[in-house]
């Protein structure tokens, strides 16, 4: 039998078992299912997993040749195949002083070369040597990016806020939205503000559609000549070209490089923002973490590996029990964007529908991801969690001390945390409702209207991930868990994890519809639901 046969027939039979009977039935069943990596506490078992799932996964990804392709992968050779390029954001990351080559030349160099670089600005910055056209210190910053440029950077720094010790402001603009621009503008001096325009090409339509209006903005607003826009404005880009026509001095940019995917960038120089904000020393710890996950990764046997694991989970609900979505929970305030961007990281990676050797695919691939911090999303879709008719798996991410410790609320913070992965496990039985309902001195009718409205089926898996601060060093080492588990998951599902077609014709359709609406003639070259759409657009906006 096929070890695909296999799994399916296992998951059969397994769909008639309840979490709380493997409990029952293996006393040692949460240590047996947990790894512990430094700092990091991985309790996976409370999932629909025993020991011949993890061999039958295993035995699968051998198939699929996953150490192989991990491999490849650090290697530097060219997994994305639809775009002929490595897979190299480990490399931005590697402290281990060995060479890395594409194409037969070692990047390491070009890597170090541009940490320095990204480092020294910081210094600058910060000490006052590079300021704004009137000599004054900067107070902000405004990093204009889009997808990988913005979610990113965005995320860590709010994630490490409480290691801004300069009080230095750092704002995010990605939305071709005008009002996310002028919002930011209207709060910040031009004098003592510095824009980074985060794009590789130089021609992503809203990172530069934003950038042009900050310095018309700034030309108007406070501009003395043209050449004051080379003091408040720099570039994460390859385009020398466009970036010296816009008025920023080739001095003035930061490269990053192809093998360097949007969705992995902040670990290059697109993390400068990150950098400005939590000083160079917090940003290296970042990357130290990465690396030392890169390393676990890399070398821990699969069935003792978080990424892995995490991957086989996630691939095992979605191929074979055809699980819709899975919820990312973090108990922390700080990471409110987190679900955000993993929504980037797995659904641009995962979501495919054609497999390496490019044919349709017709089983289940990548899964609907979202989330909300605890416990705020107690109060609003646990509801669902916990009695909708979909079952839908949960990752909690826990920290086992705050950054602020305020009279017992971290323990009411975690207490919580793990009373609702116990909650979806085990549930509330129809006679344990019976009981309270009795208890509390309800009349049998109501009883018997009452009672399956409270019922909880329960049998509902999570994993449950717990580190022991949030610090730079962990939040490295938390994103590069998550990388590597959307890596593991794709070649498990055979796609390529690495190219985003699918945001391609969107784009392109965009440009024929914004021509459209310059024009003072009716639309008629689109279905007839979008030429209505643009024409009543157009007769009803006020010029």
């Amino acid at each position: 039998m096929e070890i695909l046969e296999k799994l399916t027939k296992h998951q059969e039979n397994f769909s008639q078992i309840k979490l709380n009977q493997l409990f029952a039935k293996d006393i040692n069943r949460a240590e047996r299912y947990t790894i512990q990596y430094e700092d990091i506490f991985f309790d996976f078992s409370k999932n629909f997993i025993v020991q011949d799932t993890l061999n039958l996964l295993s035995e699968y990804a051998e198939k699929v040749n996953l150490k192989t392709m991990i491999e490849q992968m650090f290697q530097g050779e060219k997994i994305n195949f639809t775009e002929n390029r490595a897979v190299l954001h480990t490399a931005l990351r590697n402290f281990s002083k060995n060479p890395i080559y594409v194409d037969g030349l070692d990047v390491m160099p070009q890597i170090i070369a541009v940490r320095e670089q990204m480092k020294n600005f910081v210094q600058q910055v910060y000490s006052g040597e590079w300021c704004g056209a009137t000599g004054e210190k900067f107070t902000d910053i405004v990093n204009i990016g889009i997808g990988g440029s913005h979610l990113g950077p965005a995320m860590a720094t709010r994630a490490l806020s409480v290691y801004n010790y300069t009080g230095l402001k750092v704002h995010y603009v990605s939305n071709i939205d005008g009002e996310d621009i002028n919002e930011v503008l209207s709060k910040v001096n031009p004098a003592t503000t510095l824009f980074i325009i985060a794009s590789k090409t130089f021609t992503t339509l809203e990172t530069m559609k934003n950038a042009y209006t900050a310095k018309d903005w700034f030309l108007k607003k406070f501009a003395r000549r043209e050449s004051d826009v080379a003091k408040h404005f720099i570039a994460l880009s390859t385009n020398e070209k466009s970036c010296q026509e816009f008025g920023i001095n080739p001095q003035n940019m930061f490269a990053f490089w192809d093998w360097v995917g949007g969705r992995y960038s902040i670990w290059s120089a697109i993390g400068l923002s990150t950098a400005l904000a939590i000083g160079w020393d917090n940003f290296k710890e970042m990357l130290l973490g990465a690396y030392e996950i890169d390393r676990h990764f890399r070398s821990a046997p699969f069935q003792k590996n978080i990424p892995v694991i995490s991957a086989f989970i996630d691939f095992w609900y979605r191929r074979f029990w055809k699980f819709p979505s899975k919820a990312i929970i973090p108990y922390s305030h700080y990471l409110a964007m987190f679900p955000e961007f993993l929504q980037q990281l797995e659904m641009e990676s995962n979501g495919k529908s054609v497999n390496r050797i490019s044919e349709k695919i017709y089983y289940k691939t990548g899964q609907v991801i979202w989330g909300e911090v605890g416990t705020n999303s107690q109060h609003s879709f646990f509801q669902l969690l916990h009695q909708g008719t979909d079952i839908i798996p949960v990752d909690f991410i826990g920290f086992i001390n705050p950054n602020f410790k305020i009279n017992g609320h971290h323990d009411w913070l975690m207490s919580n945390m793990f009373a609702q992965a116990e909650a979806l496990m085990i549930g509330k039985s129809e006679e344990e409702v019976r009981e309270e309902l009795i208890n509390s001195k309800i009349s049998s009718f109501d009883i018997d209207k009452l009672l399956p409205h409270k019922v909880f089926d329960g049998n509902r898996p999570s994993n449950t991930m717990l580190f022991n601060k949030l610090t730079p060093h962990t939040l490295g080492k938390l994103i590069a868990i998550y990388e590597h588990k959307v890596f593991v998951e794709g070649v498990l599902l055979q796609i390529n994890s690495f190219d985003q077609w699918g945001v391609e014709l969107g784009k392109q359709l965009s440009k024929k519809i914004f021509n459209d609406i310059s024009t003072d003639f009716d639309a008629n070259s689109h279905d007839s639901s979008t030429n209505l759409l643009i024409n009543y657009y157009k007769n009803n906006k006020k010029n």
